[in-house]
């Protein structure tokens, strides 16, 4: 350290944790005492931090890492998109169906075949908003943010990329193999472990959400945000419903209010649309954007 460093008066006089790891690997001297576990720094003992008594301290983490690399990248809203991971896009159906080899297996391939064109409109919103590329206060509005995986999250994810915009990806550890899709940008591309700060990270910037057809998962993020704002834990925000005959078949939204268990307001709570055009037009009639997407500009 030079004398004028020694001398700084605005620097911390304590070393930073990325200098006393480097002093460890400098130690030269090796003893039973110095090479057992529990003389390990604690931030640099992976054993220590998977410890069952940890989860508190892994949270914290898992709620810090994603928040300091998007406020670092200037994010300032996104564009949440989910839905299912298995619908084809539209030009895969034919090979789709063709895969398929039973009977029932046929039926559902061509019940998944007739949402291909989600996969289009997702595409299309993505790229509406990556072309949009709004900025205020040098922040990024907007930025379209999927789950990082196949299908509907995919077509997102391509459609940023290829308006020449960048896209987060909010990936999960399961069981089976899940790796991000090849358009997500890689330095926002991030990996969970727990699904609650999944979802809370999906919502903490969110001033939009697009939900397309899906299962459990799709349903428990449109229920939870529909849920955080109907109980006013949450602003309202745009909330886009694609595939009114779809969701309807799988979920009475009229019958809920008909019973009492939701008022008719609650329906208010989201928006019915079909196509990117509808959906980005509503976002810009919600904000008061004055925008040329919103007549198809972005064609």
């Amino acid at each position: 350290m030079s004398d004028e460093e020694e001398r700084e008066l605005t620097d911390s006089r304590f070393y930073p944790a990325e200098k006393e790891a480097e002093f460890v690997e400098k130690e030269p001297t090796r003893t039973p005492q110095t090479t057992h576990p529990a003389y390990r720094l604690a931030f640099r003992d992976s054993d220590f931090l998977l410890r069952e008594e940890l989860r508190p301290v892994r949270f914290q983490l898992e709620l810090l890492k994603p928040e300091m690399l998007m406020d670092e990248a200037r994010i300032g809203s996104t564009l949440v998109m989910y839905g299912s991971a298995r619908i084809p896009h539209e030009d895969q159906v034919e090979a789709f169906l063709a895969a398929a080899k039973t009977d029932e297996e046929r039926k559902v391939a061509e019940k998944l075949a007739a949402k291909a064109k989600y996969c289009t409109q997702a595409y299309r919103l993505a790229r509406i908003a990556g072309e949009r590329s709004i900025v205020e206060d040098g922040r990024r509005q907007f930025v379209v943010c999927s789950g990082g995986g196949p299908s509907i999250m995919e077509a997102a994810n391509r459609g940023a990329a290829e308006a020449g915009a960048e896209s987060i990806g909010l990936n999960i550890v399961l069981p089976h193999e899940q790796a991000p899709n090849a358009y997500v940008t890689p330095y926002l591309s991030l990996r969970f472990h727990y699904f609650a700060l999944r979802k809370m990270h999906f919502l903490i910037r969110a001033r939009a959400l697009a939900i397309f057809p899906g299962g459990f998962g799709t349903m428990d993020e449109l229920f939870e945000t529909l849920t955080l704002i109907q109980t006013q834990k949450m602003k309202p925000i745009p909330i886009l419903v694609f595939g009114k005959e779809f969701w309807d078949k799988v979920v009475n939204f009229e019958a809920l209010a008909e019973e009492g268990t939701i008022s008719q307001e609650d329906l208010k709570l989201f928006h019915w649309c079909e196509t990117a055009e509808e959906a980005w037009a509503h976002i810009v009639e919600f904000y008061g954007i004055a925008d040329p997407c919103a007549n198809g500009g972005c064609d």
